[in-house]
């Protein structure tokens, strides 16, 4: 979760995982899977870093690898 600001100066805090898009206009220009756009003040600079920056605080989990079937030929 990020938090930007709206044009109007209110503050929102958003789920990263939705960005689809963002576009530099006149305003930054956020665009969700959903199709709703967000007109917000920060630059889309700064966003990719607020993104970068929440996903380092998360723990990568690290998983073993798959076990392996091991086919045996016809002995007969």
């Amino acid at each position: 979760m990020i938090s930007l600001t709206r044009i109007n100066d209110r503050q929102l805090i958003l789920n990263c995982d939705l960005i689809q898009c963002i576009e530099q206009d006149h305003d930054t220009v956020v665009t969700l899977f959903g199709g709703e756009k967000l007109r917000v003040r920060e630059t889309p600079q700064e966003i990719v870093a607020r993104v970068l920056a929440y996903r380092r605080q998360i723990p990568v989990t690290v998983l073993p690898p798959p076990a392996v079937a091991v086919r045996r030929g016809n002995d007969g």
